[in-house]
């Protein structure tokens, strides 16, 4: 009878428990266009935002597992995601797995993967996307300062990012580290560079 009642309370409270797991999975934290982190019930590509920092989760995706994913990242988000995955299990592979080699010789892909390595021995704090400077404007008049006058129009909203900008720590140390990857898009897929 105990058994019986006790099966029953861990039955209920799992219950329980579910619409609250799912509700937690339901909010996104973003990056938008301009910087600002956005909070969403929606995929961060829905509303032109990037992913913050996903982390994995135990139960994972089968990418999560080390084995041959067979997919490369078609967005920024995922590009993100396997950043983070890479470094949160101090994969270099993973991280070199995203990595654009065309052009780098046997010597540079050395120099590539000590630096890579370097990257995932160190705890990761942010990534954050890295845009284009914005044309230098004439505080008076508003007008954009070009020393070439070729007719440069600003533009009224955010370019898309060219990098992506790590914010680690060095190890056993407050001391503050950053690595800046760029972004290439070869093949539909979003690759970085150093």
């Amino acid at each position: 009878m105990l058994r019986c009642l006790l099966f029953l309370t861990l039955l209920l409270s799992a219950v329980v428990a579910a619409p609250a797991a799912r509700a937690q999975d339901a909010v996104h934290r973003c990056t938008a266009m301009d910087g600002e982190t956005v909070y969403t019930d929606k995929k961060c590509e829905d509303v032109g935002a990037m992913d913050r920092l996903p982390r994995i989760t135990p139960e994972g995706s089968t990418s999560s597992t080390g084995l041959y994913r067979g997919t490369c990242s078609r967005t920024l988000s995922d590009l993100v995601y396997q950043i983070t995955a890479a470094v949160d299990a101090h994969d270099v592979n993973r991280l070199a797995g995203v990595y654009d080699w065309s052009g780098v010789s046997d010597a540079g892909a050395n120099r590539v993967l000590d630096q890579l390595e370097a990257v995932v021995n160190r705890p990761l704090v942010d990534i954050a996307p890295v845009r284009p400077a914005q044309p230098v404007t004439d505080p008076l008049g508003g007008n954009v300062v070009d020393a070439n006058s070729d007719g440069y129009y600003p533009q009224t909203n955010s370019q898309r990012p060219i990098g992506l900008r790590l914010e680690q720590t060095l190890k056993n140390s407050a001391t503050p580290s950053r690595t800046v990857f760029g972004l290439r898009r070869s093949y539909k897929c979003f690759w970085i560079t150093l």
